[in-house]
């Protein structure tokens, strides 16, 4: 049966929890993956259950949904993890623009494009719930991406006829076919492979179509590398340069600022996404010096950060979890499955096991955004007052969001 209301309005009230919890055997730290995003954006999951299914076989007890730009997975999100005894996070991401760190060149979380800034919200209210103005701000968004990708399949059809390939797309039927509201550039990627994939049945002849479409550049990938040749597509056709790529309109994005707004509007807390090192110990201007960045976070009052470990060095993951765990922040982890790659749903840190210290600081954030959405969800304030987080009563948050999820896990339902 489809869940339309809360999952934690059934729940005891807050002391009854709380008393329940003591005296519950204490277990070990869960598996938690905070950030997966489904196909209501772009996922490397054909469904939304198969993350479930997925994570079920790896022992991850949390799962938290982040798509961009919609909340529209959270009822089967919630559905699903009620089936299978997993415990749900309702989040969001958008992409913001910083003007005046754009015009000063200066890197945020995106590498390549200045300025840009992704920024995420944890704990939103399920069911969706907020404002008119901010539903419309959301849809202007995705009518704003669709319009984009849109111009981009129009553009690939030129490119095709220009050079005798026999592939012509119609967007609405791709949109239609490979995605949910949302249209995106990966889904345009996805497009390409299979039609290369239908037209030639062969590995020599799928590998000279696409190096006909890459206009005689060969193709680094295995032919049965799926991800890998619709990231080929996407980098050679789709990105700057690309003879489909199709510029994103600076109108189209909201200040950092009326994102953090929304979000609060929503339910949630806000939480920026830390890119931190690209594998290779660079790091962006924004995130270079740990120290400044925790200023600027408090002058922003961001007090809640996520990082995906399967990108990042290991040391240097750890150090700046640390600081920032010493200094007070909400940090979550997760794996983002944002790309046609299926890796796997357990956490690691370039194949490295995370440490007991890092999984109990996953945990402990992952537990305030459980309490926070639990408290909402019962009509009290959660961890926000008047947009500011409530440092000071993160242990209560802790033990608080420990009890929710433990019970969920329990099967209260």
């Amino acid at each position: 049966m489809a869940i339309h209301k809360s999952i934690f309005t059934n729940f005891p009230e807050t002391r009854e929890l709380l008393d329940w919890y003591k005296n519950q055997p204490k277990k070990s730290t869960p598996n938690i993956n905070g950030h997966i995003h489904t196909p209501h954006s772009f996922s490397a999951f054909s469904e939304i259950e198969q993350a479930f299914q997925l994570a079920k076989s790896e022992d991850v007890s949390v799962l938290g949904i982040n798509d961009f730009y919609t909340t529209d997975g959270f009822n089967e999100f919630a559905e699903l993890a009620t089936k299978n005894k997993i415990f749900p996070l309702f989040n969001i991401e958008f992409m913001a623009l910083q003007n005046d760190l754009q015009k000063a060149g200066i890197r945020v979380n995106d590498p390549n494009n200045p300025g840009r800034t992704y920024m995420s919200g944890k704990g939103l209210c399920q069911p969706a719930k907020m404002s008119e103005i901010s539903f419309k701000k959301i849809r202007n968004l995705q009518d704003d991406s669709n319009r984009q990708t849109f111009e981009m399949v129009a553009k690939l059809n030129d490119f095709f006829a220009e050079n005798n390939i026999d592939i012509k797309f119609d967007a609405a039927e791709v949109q239609s076919r490979l995605a949910k509201n949302l249209f995106r550039e990966r889904h345009i990627a996805q497009a390409i492979r299979i039609a290369v994939f239908e037209k030639e049945n062969t590995d020599f002849g799928r590998a000279k179509l696409l190096n006909s479409i890459f206009l005689g550049k060969e193709i680094k990938s295995a032919i049965d590398n799926l991800a890998g040749l619709e990231n080929e597509i996407r980098s050679n056709l789709l990105k700057v340069g690309g003879a489909a790529f199709v510029p994103e309109d600076p109108k189209a994005f909201l200040s950092l600022e009326e994102v953090m707004d929304l979000i609060i509007d929503a339910g949630g807390i806000p939480c920026y996404p830390v890119l931190l090192d690209f594998g290779n110990g660079n790091f962006t201007d924004y995130e270079a010096n740990k120290e400044k960045l925790l200023q600027t976070f408090i002058d922003k009052n961001i007090y809640s950060i996520e990082l995906i470990p399967g990108r990042n060095e290991y040391n240097i993951l750890k150090d700046f979890v640390s600081f920032f765990n010493k200094n007070g922040f909400v940090i979550t982890f997760g794996t983002e499955h944002n790309t046609p790659k299926l890796d796997p749903m357990k956490i690691s840190c370039g194949g490295i096991d995370l440490d007991d210290e890092l999984k109990q600081i996953n945990f402990e954030g992952t537990a305030v955004i459980a309490a926070h959405q639990y408290l909402i969800a019962n009509g009290e304030e959660g961890y926000l007052k008047n947009g500011m987080a409530k440092i000071e009563g993160k242990a209560y948050f802790i033990e608080l969001g420990k009890a929710v999820i433990a019970k969920f896990l329990e099967n209260y339902f």
